[in-house]
């Protein structure tokens, strides 16, 4: 019942006739009959978010991009413009619950760019994030549970990771890395936290069982009259 539309924004800067950075923001606008009051919550969020990288590119990069410009020209150097993108993927939407992630990549010269994800998963009947403790039951140490299956899956592909990836997986582990999906709850870890660039983002699916529970057990049940109140 809660459809999810792309807003973006773009424009590109320019020194003469040259471009010196292009951005393309994207992000989620949700619509819907039911949980009104929580979807204009969402909606701001993320568009706040999408304001704030606009504002960062433009008082941040630019001026870094101008720099990286006037140094290229003077010196003969080809002109690299730089890039900044934002893109998302919905990844659960079933009965008060939405997850996604989102990710950010920048380009500001040299051999490749870089990615940073983030990512929310929202009760819509209360307007509010859902913490990766409240999807496990049964006494679980949470990050324990989490770090046992990670280890086993780093240890089928070693080579794809680094040398000390399972030490490097408890260091960086991060309680909001996480999303949800159909089959269970996936943690990541950002580009070199346990591997090397040409890995990517590692995630790690962690299966829904009786004691990791699908988001949908946080809703509660409302009255048909109540459905458009969080």
């Amino acid at each position: 019942m809660i459809s999810i539309k792309t807003k973006q924004l773009f424009d590109e800067y320019k020194i003469g006739e040259d471009v010196i950075l292009t951005y393309q923001i994207q992000y989620p606008h949700f619509e819907g009959p039911v949980y009104q009051m929580a979807l204009r919550i969402l909606n701001r969020f993320y568009e706040n978010q999408a304001n704030e990288f606009q504002n960062y590119i433009a008082n941040e990069l630019y001026p870094q991009a101008k720099e990286q410009y006037a140094y290229s020209k003077e010196n003969g150097y080809p002109v690299m413009a730089y890039e900044a993108m934002t893109t998302f993927e919905p990844t659960y939407s079933k009965a008060c619950i939405v997850s996604l992630y989102m990710d950010r990549y920048e380009f500001t010269g040299g051999a490749h760019g870089s990615t940073t994800r983030s990512s929310q998963t929202w009760n819509l009947q209360g307007g509010r994030q859902i913490a990766l403790e409240e999807l496990f039951g049964c006494d679980l140490d949470v990050q324990s549970y989490i770090l046992n299956r990670v280890r086993s899956r780093i240890a089928l592909n070693p080579q794809i990771y680094f040398d000390n990836a399972a030490q490097l997986a408890e260091e960086n582990f991060h309680s909001e890395s996480f999303y949800c999906t159909t089959q269970g709850i996936v943690v990541y870890y950002q580009q070199y936290d346990i591997a090397p660039y040409s890995s990517g983002i590692r995630s790690f699916l962690i299966p829904y069982t009786h004691c990791v529970h699908s988001p949908k057990t946080t809703c509660f049940v409302l009255h048909p009259q109540d459905e458009r109140h969080p």
